[in-house]
């Protein structure tokens, strides 16, 4: 693919109180995009003050990543929530980021789930139907969410008239389906730097990478996922840039 251009984006704001996972100073300098904690997951007002102004200051796009109500559990839980009361979550969470965003001189651009709730969106049309809903809601226009392609998420958002921008991960492995391989199974997460590079660049330049049973998967992606919760993940995001840019591809935000 000749000059492609990608987005990168990483989970931010990922704190309560005195409590901090990510380094959202370092990756403010190298993402374009910022998926931002609401406050179900992670996340609470200062936080979400905090790394809205940076990332308005920066440049940085805004992106409120909702969640199940899950403080205890980092929103990686399975849960069964009515999908008239996750429609009301969703916008919730989308409100309260709003705000803050706002305060920055920026707006809210985009939506992405987190964790269970990525997941359970995949293959679960109803659940699907009630986080596009809450974004309806919360917008009162077109907000773009980022999903898996092929997802039930991206369906329903369609058909709720909303973009869909598609997402792929770096250091997470595949399965032949092309959905994610659960985080409790050996290899889900890609921890080796020199591979997560070379399959940003293959994301980026060929559109593909390998399943874990070596099967080629092609994936139209926009916006390339840098996980910040991980050891050395801004020096990684940094390689993972740099590398990108050195092969000619366009490090941008999603239109």
């Amino acid at each position: 693919m000749a000059n492609p251009t990608i987005d990168l984006n990483a989970d931010l704001g990922e704190g309560f109180g005195r409590w901090q996972l990510t380094d959202d100073d370092a990756l403010l300098s190298i993402v374009t995009s910022a998926n931002v904690a609401c406050g179900f997951h992670a996340g609470d007002p200062s936080t979400m003050r905090r790394v809205c102004a940076l990332a308005a200051e920066r440049g940085v796009r805004i992106g409120a990543q909702v969640s199940y109500r899950d403080l205890a559990g980092f929103g990686r839980r399975a849960m069964d929530v009515p999908p008239r009361e996750l429609a009301d979550e969703i916008a919730y969470q989308i409100g309260a980021l709003e705000i803050f965003a706002r305060a920055a001189g920026a707006r809210v651009a985009y939506v992405k789930p987190h964790g269970a709730l990525y997941n359970r969106c995949v293959h679960d049309a109803a659940q699907a139907a009630a986080v596009a809903e809450g974004v309806r809601l919360a917008a009162g226009g077109p907000l773009p969410v980022l999903g898996l392609p092929g997802s039930r998420l991206h369906e329903a958002a369609r058909a709720a008239g909303l973009p869909v921008i598609v997402e792929a991960f770096a250091d997470r492995a595949y399965t032949a389906a092309g959905t994610l391989v659960p985080r409790g199974e050996p290899g889900a997460v890609v921890s080796d730097p020199d591979t997560v590079v070379k399959r940003a660049l293959g994301f980026a330049r060929d559109q593909a990478v390998t399943s874990v049973d070596g099967q080629r998967i092609d994936v139209e992606v926009r916006s390339l996922c840098l996980h910040g919760d991980t050891p050395g993940a801004a020096e990684l995001a940094h390689r993972v840039r740099r590398e990108l840019t050195g092969a000619g591809v366009r490090v941008a935000a999603f239109a």
